[in-house]
Order: C-alpha cells, then structure tokens, then sequence
C-alpha cells in the first residue's frame, strides 16, 4: 500500500491481522473476524504471557479498561461512543477495532453541519431513477447501511457536529436494526446482519453545539477517552508515531532524548497553566493534546530535512510550537510569551542543555509572528 497517502488499519496491518486470524481459537461474536481477546490484542500490543511467537505492536497507548469496554459493547446490540477531548484518539481507535472485528474501517460518515439523513441511510442515482424508475438497483446505500447489510462496523465521526434531526435518523437503526424504503413497493426494508454495530465519536469540546437527545444516548455506551497525560504513555504515543512519519517519508533523522523532554515539559506547563487560568481569555485556544504534540514534532522534523542540515534542533522546535499554538493573534501569543519569560527562560538558566536554544528559537518566532 505505498502508493496510498494513508492506508487504512485493515491494509497497513493486514499480514498481522491475516496472522493473529490464522491463531486465533478464542469465541467470536457473530461474523467477528477475531475474537475480543485478539481484537485487544491488535489493538494494544503483546507481551511475554501471551505466548505469541512474534510481538504485536501497540497502537493505541491508553487505559486497557477503556479498550474491552469498547469491545464489550461492540458485542453487545448497543452502539457505542468514544467522547473525549480533541487529539485523545478517538478515531484511531474506532478504526483499530473496525479493522479487527470486520477488516473494514472504512464505512465511515463525517459528522458536519451540513451531514443530512440521506448520508446515514440511502439516496438514490438519479439518472437510472430516470430510466428505470426507483429500485434497489438504483438506491445509493450509505456507510451506515452497507456496514447493516454485511454485518459490518459502521462509523460516525464527530457525531455532535450534526443537526438534531440527523443524529435522530440513528435511533431506529440502533433500536431496531433495519431501514425502511418506503419508496419502493416491494423488498423495502433493509435489515442489519448479525455483527453490525455503530462506534460513533464526539468532541467534548462541542458540548451544546447540537447535544444528543436522551432517546438517542440511550442506544450508546459511552466511554469516555481522557488526554494523556502520563509522561511514559505520551511519550510512548509520540515516538511511535514519530517512527511513522519518518518512514513515510523516508527520513533519516534522529530525534534527540532531550529534545523530546523538551517538548513533553512544554506541553505539560503548558496544560499546567491552562488549567489554572481564571478565563478563556488567559488560555490557548488549542486543546494542548497529544495529538498537537505529535503535529508540533512533525512540522519541526520535516523543516529541519527540507529547509535545514537533516538535524532537528531545538530552536526549529520552538519555532514549530510557537506557530502550531498561535492561533488567536495577540492572545495566543502573549500567552506563550508569558510562559517562554516565566518558565523557560529561568529553566535555561538553572538547567541550560536545550532550554537556552529553545528559548532563543520560540522569542525570534514571536518577534516574527507579532
């Protein structure tokens, strides 16, 4: 799958997939392609007690409860939903799991203002309603109704961003199973196969935009994705998909241990001072999550291959924080202003080793952006 920018769960892990399927003599649910001890297994990695004869990597670095929740509720008649934070990696699970139950990830609806219930259930190919009138043949199916007819896992992303009368469409799929086509006469109903089921995610941060009706929170678990805030599991999270990018793009380049504490202090006085802000004026704009992390990284490694001398630095990291967070101009910026003369710049004094370049690096990117 090099040719693709990015390939899905089921393609870019489908030797160890095809493996752990080829092992696998656990109890599925339904038409599960693993069963739900291999499901979390794909999805956090191995260790010695497993017993395996090859290592399986982690993907997702998180609470394990959180993990067989979700399984559990998969295997059960009731959807489920993944609610946290933006950056906590919410979809990324919800992938891991579609590619492990059905090795098919990608059903998936995008929640926007501007989603209707067509894109839920089915429209219709206009033309061949022309020339042959409705049929099944020329009904659209939606994500939601092919993940019904395949016994498949359906996924609906930022569930809260869509109207009220959108999010409502799911009630009679989640309660019921099945989707009525009163436009046809005949073979008008839809009904969903064993093994069908619906991880729908949501931004807590868009808390009444368009809040969920209680008969429809009633169909949904809800699991509840806290950020990462554990230094060992962010930098876990990090350097993994640091690995990634570097792959990708065929990179040689080394990401100095100190560096990388830099940029996990950062962030972490960064939360610190958010959390103890008294308004919304005094913090970030930004969530501060670990996957904004991760993107700080990513602008700083690809500037310093492209634009410097293959060596990252850390004043090419301060530049990239300072222009990821900056979004509010002059707020942001007087708030990262606050923290480089408050908190950096007595750390390079007491501590020196990267926080003088850093502190240098994130003044001169101020200076440029004010």
């Amino acid at each position: 799958m090099s040719d693709l920018l990015r390939a899905p769960a089921e393609h870019k892990y489908a030797e160890e997939l095809d493996w752990l399927e080829s092992i696998d003599t656990g109890p599925k649910p339904f038409a599960w392609r693993l069963s739900p001890k291999m499901v979390r297994l794909f999805v956090l990695g191995s260790d010695r007690s497993d017993g395996l004869d090859r290592e399986i990597a982690q993907k997702w670095f998180g609470d394990r409860s959180f993990v067989e929740r979700a399984i559990v509720t998969l295997a059960s008649d009731r959807g489920l939903l993944l609610i946290g934070d933006p950056g906590t990696g919410k979809s990324w699970l919800a992938e891991l799991l579609a590619a492990a139950i059905s090795r098919n990830s990608t059903l998936v609806v995008q929640g926007t203002a501007g989603t209707t219930e067509d894109q839920i259930k089915y429209s219709w190919n206009v033309s061949m309603v022309i020339a042959k009138g409705q049929s099944r043949e020329s009904m659209i199916p939606s994500p939601i109704m092919t993940a019904m007819e395949t016994g498949a896992i359906g996924r609906f992303e930022e569930l809260t961003r869509s109207t009220s009368d959108v999010q409502d469409a799911l009630i009679s799929i989640l309660s019921e199973k099945y989707i009525s086509v009163p436009e046809l006469d005949s073979d008008n109903i839809v009904f969903a196969k064993p093994g069908f089921s619906i991880i729908a995610t949501a931004n807590s941060r868009d808390r009444g935009v368009n809040d969920l009706s209680s008969a429809l929170k009633r169909r949904f678990n809800f699991v509840r994705i806290p950020v990462v805030t554990n230094k060992k599991s962010e930098t876990e999270i990090v350097r993994f998909r640091t690995e990634e990018l570097l792959r990708r793009h065929e990179i040689e380049l080394d990401v100095p241990p100190t560096l990388l504490d830099v940029l996990l202090r950062s962030f972490a006085d960064l939360r610190a001072a958010a959390t103890a802000a008294g308004s919304d004026d005094e913090k970030l704009e930004s969530a501060l999550s670990t996957a904004e992390q991760i993107g700080v990284l990513e602008d700083a490694i690809l500037h310093s291959n492209f634009f410097g001398d293959s060596e990252l630095s850390a004043r090419t990291l301060a530049s990239s924080l300072v222009g990821s967070l900056a979004r509010r101009q002059p707020e942001d910026l007087a708030i990262l202003n606050k923290y480089l003369h408050g908190v950096v710049e007595p750390r390079s004094k007491d501590e020196g080793g990267q926080w003088p370049e850093f502190l240098e690096g994130g003044r001169d990117t101020i200076a440029t952006l004010s």
